[in-house]
């Protein structure tokens, strides 16, 4: 195993969410994650500034505040309707009993992503308690979904508040993605005053055949660099994904900022006693870039990896 799989998929996931980097430009910095808008039920809203996160280096920032899109703006999800389905009801015994939805869970009973290959609308969901998700609007419940993410290994373990990309809606209800095995899992999530909703206006697309990244904000392209992505023998998984937290190791020898992904190497099942997480991160030599280069990690240029930090959390990644 090399150093890449040690650090990049088990002490990656070790620190914690990092201050965004200076360097950024200024109109990154202005969409610092989770910086997308609040959706409410049938009213204007106003912006909302969002809490603090604690890094490895124990000093904190702010998330910025963001306008709330007007109602009929696409992604938009009504928190109040009268179709509304009602979801089955989940005692905490039964809640406790669910395979929890993180990196280090398998959620065998969700359903897969019917569309993974559609660029989603940008709507995120962050559940502010555990939540369970489930098959159907008013179906059976398949996991349950943790306000935090636990992020590495004890005694480094942190937690990374949880935000999930919305890949389908209905009145009430939004279809997530879950950050479990297996990859592109998905269930149903009920939306109430437990789950906050805000819009992410960027993209993230990897394109393993052209071994470039690209990322977008309202469509417009910000950035697209040169990457490495997964070998023969452990290619990167393709299908919809997310940002799932940003990490900071003052440590690493190679990338000192990690972004873990909602997907897991489908060829290795545990990197260095982490769960396999896929993880965009940067490298030492320039050589990595632009071929397939590493166990299934998506490695980007030091240039890159300084933007993709303010990338708000739950962001969709489009791997194809």
């Amino acid at each position: 195993m090399n150093e890449e799989d040690r650090l990049g998929q088990d002490d990656a996931v070790t620190g914690s969410r990092p201050a965004a980097p200076d360097s950024a430009p200024a109109a990154d910095r202005a969409g610092r994650r989770p910086g997308p808008p609040v959706i409410a039920a049938l009213v204007a809203v106003v912006a909302v500034l969002v809490g603090l996160v604690v890094i490895l280096s124990s000093t904190t920032r702010e998330r910025p505040s963001v306008s709330a899109p007007a109602r009929t703006r696409a992604g938009a999800v009504a928190l109040v309707d009268s179709a509304t389905i009602a979801p089955r009801p989940v005692s905490a015994d039964q809640l406790a009993a669910l395979p929890i939805a993180t990196t280090f869970g398998t959620t065998a009973n969700a359903s897969r992503d019917p569309a993974p290959d559609q660029v989603p609308s940008g709507l995120v969901a962050h559940p502010t308690t555990t939540v369970a998700v489930f098959a159907e609007p008013g179906g059976e419940p398949v996991a349950a979904v943790p306000a935090g993410q636990p992020i590495g290994l004890a005694p480094r373990q942190s937690l990374s508040d949880t935000w999930l990309p919305v890949f389908d809606q209905r009145p009430g209800w939004a279809l997530v993605g879950l950050p479990s095995r297996p990859n592109g899992s998905v269930a149903w999530l009920h939306i109430d005053r437990s789950i906050q909703l805000r819009v992410s206006p960027f993209l993230v697309t990897v394109d393993r055949a052209g071994f470039t990244l690209t990322l977008a904000r309202d469509g417009a392209r910000v950035g697209q660099w040169p990457v490495g992505t997964g070998k023969t023998g452990s290619p990167t998984p393709a299908g919809r994904t997310f940002l799932l937290a940003a990490l900071r190791d003052t440590e690493s020898t190679f990338s000192e900022f990690v972004l873990p992904l909602g997907a897991h190497s489908d060829t290795h099942q545990i990197y260095g006693g982490g769960p396999g997480t896929i993880g965009v991160h940067t490298w030492p030599s320039a050589a990595v870039y632009g071929e397939a280069s590493s166990d299934g990690c998506v490695r980007v240029p030091p240039d890159a990896l300084r933007i993709l930090v303010g990338v708000p959390l739950g962001t969709p990644v489009l791997i194809k």
